[in-house]
């Protein structure tokens, strides 16, 4: 599909105007599930222990929009006895899940579900998948009604972390709109929310706000007007500046290849198809590396480099590991430490992206 980023200058929403959603199919193959990583666990663990101590989360009720596999609404409800409802259409049953108070509908959330009713409304990474945000919003505080006033606690990719620290393999097809703290509190001011709180989190990458239904419009701080312009400032210069990187990590590959250095990327994820399928450098990365098992033996789409586990690089030993993801580092090398070194001791260099 094409991609074709558009900028509203009167509430910095930024969307993929090329979008088709008749391309893209949410169905139980649909595997992006980050839970292998031990770093993401931690911090999947340390935001639900948040939640649960901030809105004393214990005999509530809970439904998780966009639940995935269901990982995040175990946590909230394997303890304290709470009831979790989730609405996936990728989710795939795990006789596991039997034992907690969770049931899962494998569905799109819509006005279908307005008698689901909760303490807690949670979607983490959803918002961004959904073509015409605003009219969503407006169905989930539709479906809330007047009558009870659970809390809203959204998590979208940082559109900072995109178009400010350049972070751009992280515009892909999937994501049809893109955050940032202004345009985000501007969608649910609108849509009949009161926003309580926007922070960053995961070193940036991950913008949250939290929220409460309301029947008033909320204006734009001195805060969020600052974070505005400075976005206004990046989109300007954001084209020169995608170019530049782009034509970085070509000329790196290029001397990678003329030093017949064996590389390898780490991540086969959302980052990691965005990388190869612009550079385009098949001859010179012919592997991925990663850690979820699901993905194991299949391939990169567009590109096609197969997806091989940490396992495969023991006879495979590249001098080069470029990891896809800076925030991964830590326990990639951990376990490029525990791999025997049988080529030159400069093998197993690691390069962030």
């Amino acid at each position: 599909g094409d991609i074709k980023l558009a900028f509203c200058h009167n509430c910095g929403f930024i969307d993929n105007v090329a979008f088709d959603s008749v391309k893209i199919n949410y169905t139980e193959d649909y595997e992006c599930s980050l839970d292998f990583s031990p770093r993401f666990q931690t911090y999947a663990q340390s935001l639900a222990e948040d939640l649960m101590a901030r809105y004393q989360l214990q005999n509530k009720k809970i439904i998780e929009i966009g639940s995935g596999k269901g990982d995040f609404l175990v946590l909230l409800c394997q303890q304290n006895n709470n009831y979790g409802i989730g609405f996936d259409p990728t989710y795939v049953y795990r006789p596991e899940h039997d034992q907690y108070n969770v049931e899962f509908i494998q569905d799109y959330y819509s006005e279908r579900h307005a008698n689901y009713q909760s303490d807690l409304i949670i979607c983490r990474h959803t918002l961004e998948h959904i073509p015409n945000p605003a009219s969503f919003l407006k169905t989930l505080r539709c479906n809330i009604g007047n009558t009870f006033k659970p809390k809203i606690f959204f998590e979208v990719p940082n559109a900072l972390d995109t178009f400010h620290r350049l972070g751009i393999w992280d515009i892909i097809y999937e994501h049809c709109c893109y955050f940032s703290s202004v345009s985000l509190s501007n969608a649910f001011a609108s849509s009949g929310f009161q926003v309580t709180n926007t922070k960053e989190e995961y070193r940036g990458q991950f913008l949250c706000l939290e929220a409460i239904p309301s029947e008033s419009t909320q204006n734009s701080n001195q805060q969020q007007t600052v974070a505005f312009n400075q976005l206004q400032h990046d989109i300007v210069t954001f084209r020169s500046k995608f170019q530049q990187k782009v034509d970085y990590w070509r000329a790196k590959l290029q001397e990678i290849a003329r030093k017949n250095q064996r590389v390898v990327l780490w991540g086969a994820g959302s980052k990691g198809v965005t990388f190869l399928n612009i550079l385009q450098e098949q001859q010179i990365i012919e592997y991925v590396v990663d850690i979820n098992p699901h993905k194991e033996k299949k391939y990169i789409p567009g590109t096609g480099q197969q997806i091989v586990s940490p396992s495969f690089l023991i006879d495979y030993q590249p001098d080069i590991v470029i990891i896809m993801n800076p925030i991964y580092e830590n326990e990639i090398r951990q376990m490029l430490a525990m791999i025997p070194t049988k080529r030159s001791s400069n093998s197993s260099v690691i390069t962030k992206v």
